[in-house]
């Protein structure tokens, strides 16, 4: 799955275009992904098996059998359709009661390791009963005792036997089992929507499964750990009226819908859709809404997709693996995508695309998720780590190449890449040790962007290390011609390499002293540049901050004013972000960092003012709430003025410079932070376009790239007129695109009431998704507005805003903490409520709110005095 996209264009801006180097070394991960063959593949019986029985297990399952496939038959009871009460359209129609009932029954074959009066399964929220087991070699069975459930977070079932099995042999079980289809986007569950083409109004609903990482185990009794592979064959019993999708490709059948078995693979990755017949199909087998379809909103999608399946079988020279490839647009998913092998699901809005309304860069944000879960078709599903605690290896991994496919499929988006945030102390290694990693909440709090972000940034930086000698001797691994030991020595010199990058935490910082040629962190001397600045990590291949000495920092922020175009515009962005990041670690003065950003007043390119936005935004959240804001403000907006009116005819004529992707980013970028800083032709302009789109009923005047921005900016300008006007648009909008952009547009307002109301909102599902909850609420908590109403909304209703991401909500409503106050509250939270996924993400907020108050103690005065001196004088 990809980080989850509350990112979206961040995410999409985040790692992207690597350098034309790196090209070459791509194919050198999949060196490393083969030595690193021994975390990531199931481990073998041993040739002389223990007769000594093993004690009970602790959270992971025993290895005493091996699972070899399951037959799974599911009878899944949901109605697809239901006419809404009181429509009385069709009088001859019906209206059943919906049921959520799930039943069914699993054998799972399996080879005993070592002799056990036990079998130790996975089993979560199912009523388990009925256990045959049967010996496969003398075709008995054996005598069952009993059948044990472990309430802890173990979630193990135990299937107690009279008689041992024993080692060497083959056996099976059969379970019966029954469950519910689950309203809260985990197991099975049901994601709803509307029939906007009925002639009456009709619910519909799709009973769907999203089982990373440890959820499978809702759905049947399974060996629910990623190196316990087995083939999966499946049959599912359903209404007359519905279809079912799956990993594999079905066989004939009408109530009953049989699926070829699948290739071995881990639990997580098996997945089933039940929908009724309308959900409609490309003949490329991208299904969404039939409306959807129709519209072809999946059209950009289905282009791309072939594409880059050809791009990485061309890469890999590994064909994909499946039979068929089906991708699914869910109304309701979290997260963003799901990597299920041979049928990928994703959220309605990062799969379909709407000409006319989407924003262009919208594409971008497809294409990555796209490619992200296409390459997770090789890494993560071919082949898959061992244990959870290597999560980066699956994620890392179809980061690093989905950038590269989608550069090969659409180099016009021109995708730049930055460091992951990875500096706190409580961060974690990118692979902990197996132990630290035990429980279900342990392993989702490895989904986050030290995995993704960093794991993509360190394999960038071994492509670039390894070098073209080892990618051909790793091209050409499994050639038997090789000299014995090549590829061992080369897998060690990788080992040794990575080691230190994937067992500890954070990056290191690289100090270059000019004056006096010595470097510290690395084992190499730089002789004095004698008056000229020093330029080190050129397009910022390496995973690790440099810093200079002052005299070298003044030389290289002074060239950047006179002439930017002599740093090469990577290191151009990079500077900005060592310097801020370093003034936060205390490794350089705080106005250092802000020097930096003198230059950008004359600086057109993307990266170097993406960075600095990024690096303010801290600024802001600290200031915001401080007499530090006003003279900021005013800073700000002098040095955007001129970016804003270099696309001025642009933004009035509602057009984008189609040409350039970058140039789209620049534009949106300008625009919001001219408006958000206040510039009062910003503002002119985005509540003239709105009250046009309000009068007219038509968004022609505004183009769709720039939406997100004037409707933020003209709600944030209006009261309840132009909320409410965006409120009905919301809910009256079937273009997921458009939704989106509204729906964090409302948060935008500053009347208090509006954004109470908003809150209250997302306690309804029909008028906030569940999926969508975090995600509001974040966007409130954004607006200084909207803080302390977010604070106090989320502890007043925990249990259920919680049940979306849990993790992104603390994350976003607690980055303005910088209060003794603000932590108390935190703490009292920590210690208070049940936190369950959520509870590392708490100690990093304790952590960074601590973090915070010292720094604004530490910096208030000298930044307050550096932008009151750079304020313009008032005309």
């Amino acid at each position: 799955m990809p980080l989850k996209f509350g990112m979206s264009k961040a995410f999409a801006i985040a790692f992207g275009v690597m350098t034309a180097s790196a090209i070459g070394g791509m194919f050198t991960m999949i060196i490393l992904y083969k030595t690193e063959t021994h975390n990531m593949t199931m481990t073998p019986p041993p040739t002389q098996p223990s007769t000594t029985l093993p004690p009970p297990p602790v959270m992971r399952l025993p290895k005493t059998l091996v699972p070899q496939k399951y037959d799974i038959v599911l009878w899944v009871h949901l109605y697809t359709k239901i006419i809404v009460e009181g429509n009385m359209t069709n009088p001859n129609i019906t209206t059943p009661n919906q049921t959520m009932l799930f039943t069914g029954n699993s054998t799972v074959h399996f080879h005993c390791v070592q002799k056990t009066m036990s079998i130790f399964l996975n089993s979560k929220d199912l009523t388990v009963d009925a256990p045959v087991v049967r010996n496969k070699d003398t075709n008995k069975n054996v005598p069952v005792s009993g059948l044990k459930h472990y309430d802890d977070e173990s979630d193990f079932l135990e299937v107690q036997l009279k008689e041992p099995l024993e080692a060497g042999g083959n056996y099976s079980l059969l379970l019966a089992f029954r469950g519910d289809v689950s309203d809260n986007l985990e197991g099975l569950y049901v994601s709803r929507y509307t029939d906007e083409a009925s002639p009456g109004e009709q619910k519909l609903f799709i009973a769907v499964t999203n089982l990373q990482p440890t959820d499978a185990r809702r759905v049947f009794p399974c060996f629910d750990e990623p190196d316990m592979k087995a083939v999966f064959q499946l049959t599912v019993i359903h209404r007359p009226e519905t279809k079912v999708v799956a990993n594999a490709k079905a066989l004939d059948g009408w109530k009953y819908t049989w699926f070829e078995p699948t290739p071995k693979m881990s639990t997580y990755l098996f997945a089933f859709m039940v929908v009724d017949n309308t959900f409609d199909f490309t003949t490329s087998s991208t299904y969404a809404r039939p409306e959807a379809v129709g519209a072809g909103h999946t059209n950009y999608a289905t282009d791309i997709t072939g594409r880059i399946l050809d791009f990485y079988e061309g890469e890999f020279e590994i064909k994909y693996r499946m039979r068929k490839l089906d991708q699914i647009a869910l109304p309701d998913l979290y997260p963003a995508g799901m990597e299920n092998w041979g049928m990928i699901t994703y959220q309605e809005g990062v799969l379909l695309y709407e000409e006319g309304v989407s924003s262009l860069l919208h594409k971008e944000e497809i294409a990555t998720v796209i490619a992200h879960e296409l390459a997770h078709q090789w890494f993560g599903n071919l082949v898959t780590m061992k244990w959870w605690n290597d999560l980066w290896l699956n994620e890392g991994f179809a980061t690093y190449f989905s950038y590269f496919a989608v550069d090969k499929v659409e180099p016009t988006f021109n995708i730049v890449s930055f460091i992951s945030p990875d500096s706190l102390a409580s961060s974690h290694p990118l692979s902990p040790a197996p132990g630290d990693i035990q429980t279900t909440d342990e392993i989702l709090g490895l989904f986050d962007s030290i995995s993704y972000s960093k794991g993509a940034m360190v394999l960038r930086m071994l492509a670039n290390r390894v070098g073209q000698n080892i990618f051909d001797k790793g091209i050409n691994a499994e050639n038997e011609n090789r000299a014995p030991g090549e590829t061992a020595r080369s897998a060690n010199s990788i080992a040794e390499f990575m080691g230190p990058w994937t067992k500890q935490s954070g990056y290191p910082v690289v100090s270059i002293n000019t004056t006096d040629g010595r470097v510290f962190q690395k084992q190499f001397l730089f002789n004095s540049s004698k008056g000229e600045w020093i330029l080190a990590n050129i397009n910022c291949t390496g995973y690790y901050r440099v810093n200079y000495n002052p005299e070298n920092w003044e030389r290289l922020l002074t060239q950047l004013q006179i002439n930017r175009h002599r740093i090469p515009l990577m290191n151009r962005g990079q500077l900005v972000d060592d310097a801020f990041n370093l003034a936060r670690a205390k490794l350089v003065n705080v106005t250092l960092a802000l020097n930096s950003t003198l230059f950008l007043k004359n600086e057109t390119e993307f990266l170097p003012w993406e960075s600095a936005v990024m690096n303010l935004e801290y600024f802001i959240l600290m200031f915001d709430r401080s007499e530090v804001y006003g003279p900021m403000q005013a800073y700000l907006q002098e040095q955007v003025k001129e970016l804003y009116n270099s696309f001025i005819n642009y933004t009035n004529s509602a057009t984008v410079p189609l040409h350039d992707h970058s140039l789209q980013h620049t534009q949106l970028l300008a625009i919001q932070l001219a408006c958000s800083s206040g510039l009062p032709e910003c503002i002119e302009m985005a509540t003239e376009k709105y009250a046009d789109w309000m009068e007219s009923n038509t968004t022609n005047s505004i183009h769709p790239n720039l939406r997100s921005v004037i409707y933020c900016q003209a709600v944030a300008a209006g009261g309840k007129e132009e909320w409410e006007f965006a409120w009905d648009r919301y809910l009256t909008s079937s273009d997921t695109s458009e939704k989106e952009q509204l729906r964090r547009a409302l948060s935008c307002t500053r009347k208090i009431w509006l954004l109470s109301r908003y809150l209250d909102y997302t306690l309804d599902p029909e008028k906030i998704r569940l999926m969508d909850v975090a995600s509001t609420i974040n966007y409130i908590a954004q607006n200084a507005a909207g803080q302390a109403l977010a604070w106090n909304f989320i502890r007043a209703h925990w249990n259920y805003v919680s049940q979306g991401d849990a993790t992104a909500l603390i994350a976003g409503v607690t980055r303005r903490f910088s209060t003794q106050f603000e932590l108390e509250e935190l703490t009292r939270f920590e210690a208070d409520y049940d936190l369950r996924g959520a509870y590392r993400v708490v100690s990093l907020a304790i952590e960074q709110t601590r973090v915070n108050i010292q720094w604004v103690k530490e910096n208030k005065d000298v930044v307050l005095q550096w932008f009151e001196q750079r304020t313009p004088p008032a005309v």
